[in-house]
């Protein structure tokens, strides 16, 4: 079992910067594939990051591609979601995710835990 927390969410102005955290319980943590979606109201969730256990595969929406940064600290069982230049868009809440398979995939039924999320909005 693995419980996640997201934290760092709010209200920020159209071209600022957030991050975002979630913090995983359990020793498996390393082993995991994480991943951040979005969900919008009235929206379906929307894939935005995702990273493979050890970092070495990496893949973004195109959305997000070349503003936004996945990383992980396994040593911290936590992983990372630098979001820079951020537009009234990118206002949704945002979910880590947990796959126990390891590599990281854009598809949200292949992760097996989700935390509660945590909001952002951009002001325009």
């Amino acid at each position: 079992q693995v419980q996640l927390v997201e934290s760092g969410g709010g209200l920020v102005q159209a071209g600022g910067s957030l991050r975002l955290s979630c913090a995983a319980s359990g020793r498996t943590f390393s082993t995991y594939a994480m991943g951040w979606f979005r969900q919008a109201p009235g929206k379906e969730r929307e894939f935005v990051a995702a990273i493979s256990w050890s970092g070495g595969r990496i893949y973004y929406a195109d959305s997000v591609q070349g503003r936004f940064t996945i990383s992980r600290d396994n040593a911290k069982n936590t992983v990372y979601l630098q979001m820079n230049s951020l537009k009234p868009e990118d206002t949704a809440v945002y979910l880590c995710a947990a796959d126990h398979m390891g590599w990281a995939t854009r598809e949200a039924s292949e992760y097996d835990y989700w935390g509660q999320g945590t909001q952002i909005t951009v002001s325009s």
